[in-house]
């Protein structure tokens, strides 16, 4: 896997798991090598694919977190540059562990989940920013709107072409010529 310097070829769209490293009960070495181990996993995948689309999970407020452990695991997100983010607030389930750790007031992790709620957005839309320009091999699926809509490589969704072009299950290299919220679209080059 990753870790070991391996990756698989075909893929360009990657997942990382952050693990939540904000619990006190972890040593600060621990910390900070979970940090190094991370960075240095979104170095290997950015050095082995052009701006790879790197997404993971994250839990705000996990029991015991401080503002300055969240603070610094938003400096970790951003230090990533994930491409795509999926962001909750700690809920407690009876009978773990951390059920019966120093719990973070609901509010406050849900003002975490806010904010980095924000970060990953920004980061979002610096993403899709950065493939403008680019010509990837888009597989397209069906019409959407006036347009046909596929993936490229990276799992990033791009609309190109029209609704009536017979697009479906093709694969055509696409110009990104702009984004569109959360979506690329582009113009088809010719073969």
């Amino acid at each position: 896997g990753i870790l070991d310097g391996t990756i698989p070829p075909e893929r360009e769209g990657q997942y990382l798991r952050i693990i939540s490293d904000e619990s006190r009960r972890l040593s600060r070495l621990v910390r900070r090598m979970l940090e190094v181990s991370q960075l240095q996993s979104v170095e290997l995948l950015n050095s082995h694919f052009d701006r790879p689309a790197l997404t993971t999970d994250l839990i705000t407020g996990f029991p015991e977190e401080t503002e300055e452990e969240f603070r610094q695991t938003l400096d970790l997100i951003r230090k990533c540059g994930f491409a795509r983010m999926h962001i909750f607030p700690y809920s407690i389930r009876p009978g773990t562990p951390a059920a019966k750790m120093a719990q973070v007031p609901k509010a406050v992790r849900a003002e975490r989940a806010r904010r980095a709620a924000a970060a990953a957005e920004e980061m979002r839309r610096c993403y899709l920013q950065g493939c403008v320009g680019q010509t990837y091999p888009v597989l397209f699926e069906q019409p959407k709107g006036s347009r046909f809509f596929g993936h490229a490589p990276n799992y990033t969704e791009v609309l190109a072409g029209t609704a009536d072009a017979a697009l479906h299950n093709q694969i055509r290299n696409v110009r990104i010529t702009g984004t569109d919220g959360e979506i690329l679209t582009g113009e088809i080059l010719e073969d």
